[in-house]
């Protein structure tokens, strides 16, 4: 199981962008997808997370900015980010948990980063 994640790039703030992270491979069943991000000299932060019955949570800044969401069928997620900030500057890293047959445990599995740079 591989996770690509795209959509990241410049841009100024109060714009958008949206990010993707495909699963490649053999997910029998993708649960948790989650994205993170890190900023320059900070720790990783949990950004939002979306349940494969599609509940939601967000960390608190970027309530009512951004959006998760998932696409089953195409085994992607997604996460809409408007009204940019600076402070959002970031590489930003997709999560899932997938299990890759019925007979095996859930597993994490990380995409490469994409970086969000929010700049004038």
């Amino acid at each position: 199981v591989q996770l690509q994640a795209c959509g990241g790039g410049l841009v100024q703030p109060g714009g958008s962008l949206r990010l993707s992270c495909a699963v490649y491979g053999s997910a029998f069943r993708i649960n948790t997808m989650n994205w993170y991000r890190q900023a320059p000299g900070k720790q990783r932060e949990l950004v939002a997370s979306i349940a494969n019955n599609g509940s939601t949570n967000y960390e608190d800044s970027v309530k009512g900015r951004f959006t998760i969401s998932r696409d089953n069928a195409k085994k992607t997620g997604f996460l809409q980010m408007n009204s940019l900030k600076p402070e959002d500057t970031a590489v930003y890293y997709c999560y899932a948990l997938v299990r890759t047959d019925y007979f095996q445990l859930p597993r994490d599995y990380w995409g490469q980063g994409t970086l969000v740079t929010v700049s004038s």
